[in-house]
């Protein structure tokens, strides 16, 4: 690991993976007692600046007895929407798209039953007006069929929210594939790489399962995931749920309905089996820190032009200051396909958060670039693990300003 920073060495705490700089030693301890001791659960966390690994640690195992590498990946879940979207800038970016253009333009079937007006920007700030599930699917075992959700959300009527950020769990990851498809005639998992990691030249970036050869190694959903939601009472909140007016209503309707768990269990669970642009990436922690480099460095990547300088300028860009429907009415600060947060160290940065607190972020003022991955998704402990964000970053922050001068690292494996 390249030392770009500077402090005494720090020792790594029992159990914790890889290697750190020294001014990131409060942060090392942090990971380890939150991320440490979760039984069948770990999680990883790489932050690069200008390019360089600052840190790059792991701890917990998953599968049984299997330990947490550098290697190990998971399902990120929303996060996997910045990589799509990633993948509609490089499109941008060659003048195959333009963000202020209807969708239709590319996408003839979209214009179907009063879309014709939804503009690229729209789509990927969530106010095209097609957030709910119910809007393109009846039941679970069609969301697998990615093919089929894109043809139907081409033949979707736009709600009463277009225009109003209303977040697209789901069918944001469908529009962007069917926009996508339509300027390249390929789907979204091969863009990922073509796109994604083959020009980043990482192997921690895929959608749904990394293929025979990948050294990414899958770490397993633990923890009852949506469990509570299966089984007839679990039907009968959902069902209750789905009614009920304001956010709640709306963010079941975009997220959920019955035997959406069962897409879930498992150590190859079925949600692996599609493509779904929206939910199931499985990242590496440090393959999101190469991606959001990109984003944190003008564009740039090893002295290679990635993004150009006009891109990175659109994408920064917040496009609205709205509070989302969908989201509990919280100001998302919606970028093309990103978000910010209005909080501390975060609002300056740009990237996206994904159900369980897993994460890809961009901070350009400073060049740095943060990746943090973990599979406990439990629904008791949700609402902690969902904000990890709100205290790695003002924590990684703080560890940053402690740098005086340069220093080694101190590197050990995880104990087996």
């Amino acid at each position: 690991m390249s030392n770009v920073a500077s402090g005494d060495l720090v020792d790594l705490p029992e159990g914790v993976g890889g290697s750190a700089t020294a001014e990131f030693g409060p942060l090392v301890r942090a990971f380890a007692r939150a991320f440490g001791r979760r039984r069948g659960a770990g999680a990883a966390l790489a932050i690069h600046l200008h390019g360089e690994p600052l840190v790059h640690i792991w701890t917990g195992q998953h599968s049984g007895s299997a330990r947490w590498t550098g290697d190990t990946g998971t399902i990120v879940f929303s996060a996997t929407k910045g990589i799509t979207s990633t993948v509609i800038h490089r499109l941008a970016d060659r003048g195959l798209l333009d963000y202020a253009a209807p969708v239709a333009e590319y996408w003839p079937e979209f214009a179907a039953n009063g879309k014709g007006a939804i503009t690229v920007q729209q789509a990927m700030t969530h106010r095209a007006g097609l957030s709910s599930l119910s809007t393109v699917a009846t039941e679970v075992s069609e969301i697998l069929d990615h093919r089929l959700m894109e043809e139907r959300l081409a033949a979707a009527k736009p709600d009463r929210l277009l225009g109003v950020p209303t977040y697209h769990a789901l069918t944001f990851g469908w529009l962007m594939a069917g926009l996508a498809r339509a300027v390249t005639g390929r789907g979204m998992s091969e863009l990922f790489r073509t796109e994604v990691a083959e020009p980043l030249g990482i192997d921690g970036i895929h959608l749904g399962t990394p293929p025979p050869g990948s050294t990414t190694s899958f770490a397993p959903l633990a923890g009852n995931q949506l469990r509570l939601f299966g089984g007839p009472l679990g039907a009968r909140i959902l069902g209750r749920t789905f009614g009920i007016p304001g956010p709640a209503g709306a963010a079941a309707r975009a997220l959920l309905m019955p035997g959406v768990e069962a897409i879930l269990e498992g150590e190859a669970p079925p949600i692996l089996d599609t493509e779904l642009g929206a939910g199931n990436g499985v990242c590496t922690a440090s393959g999101l820190a190469t991606v959001y480099g990109a984003l944190a460095n003008d564009g740039m990547v090893d002295g290679r032009r990635y993004l150009s300088a006009h891109t990175i300028t659109q994408l920064r860009r917040i496009r609205s200051y709205q509070l989302d429907h969908a989201l509990f009415y919280v100001p998302m600060l919606w970028h093309l396909g990103y978000h910010s947060l209005p909080v501390p160290y975060a609002h300056e940065g740009l990237g996206h958060i994904g159900l369980g607190g897993s994460f890809g972020w961009a901070e350009p003022r400073l060049g740095l670039s943060v990746g943090f991955v973990h599979n406990r998704l439990a629904v008791p402990q949700m609402s902690v693990d969902q904000v990890s964000a709100m205290w790695l970053l003002p924590l990684m922050m703080n560890c940053l300003r402690g740098a005086k001068r340069p220093a080694p690292v101190i590197t050990r494996e995880a104990a087996a």
